[in-house]
C-alpha cells in the first residue's frame, strides 16, 4: 500500500481511494497506447502544465475522441459516435457503475455472468452503460430513451459492431409520463436497471451548471477565467438528458414510486444520485413503499464522489 494510501487510511471517515479494483482505468490514461490504437485522438494529445500528455478536457471534440478510443482499446468496440451536443460519458465512472453492479448481483470476476440481464433507463445517444455491460460482462441489454433520435445513434453504434447485435436491444419510450411502463414487458425478468437521471430542473439550470463546470476546468488547470458564453459543455447533453421537470428530486420520486408496480420484474433498481440532499428523501420513500433491502453505494473518481441508489423488493 503506497503512503498516500495509508495517510488516508488514517483520517477519521473512510473514502474510496479510487475506481473499482477491476476497473481498467484505474492508472489513469495510456495516451500512447490510445493514439496507436485510435490515431484520431493524436492532434489532441499535447503535455499538460505538469509535463504530462493529456488532452484539453473543456474541447468537447478531444473529450469525444478519447472516448471513441477508451471504448476502442480497452472494449472491443469500434466507431463509437454521438451527434454533436449529445451527452458525452466519462468512462471510467460509468464502467466503475457497471462494475458495481455485478458486485450488488454478488457475481465476481470469476464467474460466468452470461444470464445477467440489464435494463438501462434513458440510454441516451451514447448507450454507454448497456455497451460497457455487453464487453465487460457479456451481459444481456434492453436500452429505453424517450427520443427515438438517440436511439437511432446507439443503433448504428451496435450494426458497427456484430458482437452486440445479439445481447443489445433498443425500445423507445412512448410516454414521458412514465418510465418502466411500456418498456418492461408482461412476463419480462431483469436483474438490475440503472438509471443516470437528468439532474436540472430546467434548461437555464443546465446552463448554469455547464459553465459553474467550465469555470471548475479552468480552475483545475490554472487559468484565471473560463470562456463561459457559450452553453456547450465538454461533456455536452441536450434536452432530457440534462433537465426535466422537477430536476433529478422529482425524476427520483417517479423512478421508485413506478418501480414498486414492477417490483417482482426487477431483482434490483439503481439510479445514479448526483445531489447528495436527494439521497434522504429518496431513501425513506423507498422503505415507505416496502422495498426488502435499499444501499447506498460510494464510487469515487479524483476528487469526485458519486452515489448509486440500490433497492429491491424481492
Amino acid at each position: 500500500m503506497s503512503t498516500l494510501h495509508r495517510n488516508k487510511k488514517s483520517r477519521a471517515k473512510p473514502v474510496r481511494k479510487g475506481l473499482h479494483p477491476r476497473n481498467l482505468h484505474n492508472q489513469g490514461y495510456d495516451f500512447p497506447a490510445l493514439v496507436k490504437s485510435h490515431p484520431a485522438l493524436a492532434p489532441y494529445v499535447k503535455p499538460n502544465a505538469h509535463g504530462d500528455l493529456s488532452i484539453d478536457f473543456a474541447d468537447p471534440l478531444a473529450v469525444k475522441t478519447l472516448n471513441a478510443a477508451l471504448l476502442k482499446r480497452y472494449y472491443n468496440i469500434a466507431d463509437w459516435d454521438i451527434p454533436e451536443g449529445a451527452l458525452c460519458p466519462p468512462i471510467p465512472g460509468r464502467a466503475d457503475y457497471i462494475h458495481y453492479m455485478a458486485d450488488l448481483l454478488g457475481l465476481g470476476p470469476e464467474l460466468e455472468q452470461y444470464s445477467v440481464k440489464l435494463l438501462d433507463i434513458g440510454t441516451g445517444a451514447n448507450g454507454i452503460y448497456p455497451l460497457l455491460a455487453c464487453q465487460i460482462y457479456g451481459w444481456q441489454c434492453v436500452g429505453s430513451d424517450i427520443n427515438p433520435q438517440s436511439l437511432e445513434n446507439v443503433a448504428a453504434i451496435i450494426a458497427k459492431n456484430p458482437t452486440l447485435k445479439e445481447r443489445f436491444t433498443l425500445r423507445v419510450q412512448q410516454d414521458k409520463n412514465h418510465i418502466f411502463e411500456g418498456i418492461i414487458q408482461a412476463g419480462e425478468f431483469f436483474d438490475v436497471s440503472v438509471c443516470n437521471p437528468p439532474f436540472h430542473a430546467s434548461p437555464e439550470e443546465a446552463l448554469k451548471g455547464s459553465q459553474l463546470k467550465l469555470k471548475n476546468l479552468a480552475r483545475s488547470r490554472g487559468e484565471q477565467k473560463a470562456k463561459t458564453d457559450s452553453p456547450t459543455l465538454n461533456f455536452g447533453g441536450v434536452g432530457a438528458e440534462l433537465w426535466c421537470k422537477g430536476g433529478e428530486q422529482l425524476f427520483l420520486k417517479k423512478l421508485i414510486r413506478e418501480s414498486q408496480v414492477y417490483s417482482t420484474q426487477c431483482r434490483w433498481f439503481t439510479s445514479l444520485v448526483s445531489k447528495a440532499d436527494n439521497v434522504k428523501p429518496a431513501k425513506k420513500l423507498i422503505r415507505k413503499l416496502g422495498a426488502v433491502d435499499c444501499r447506498e453505494i460510494e464510487m469515487k473518481h479524483g476528487n469526485k464522489i458519486t452515489r448509486v441508489l440500490a433497492w429491491t423488493f424481492i
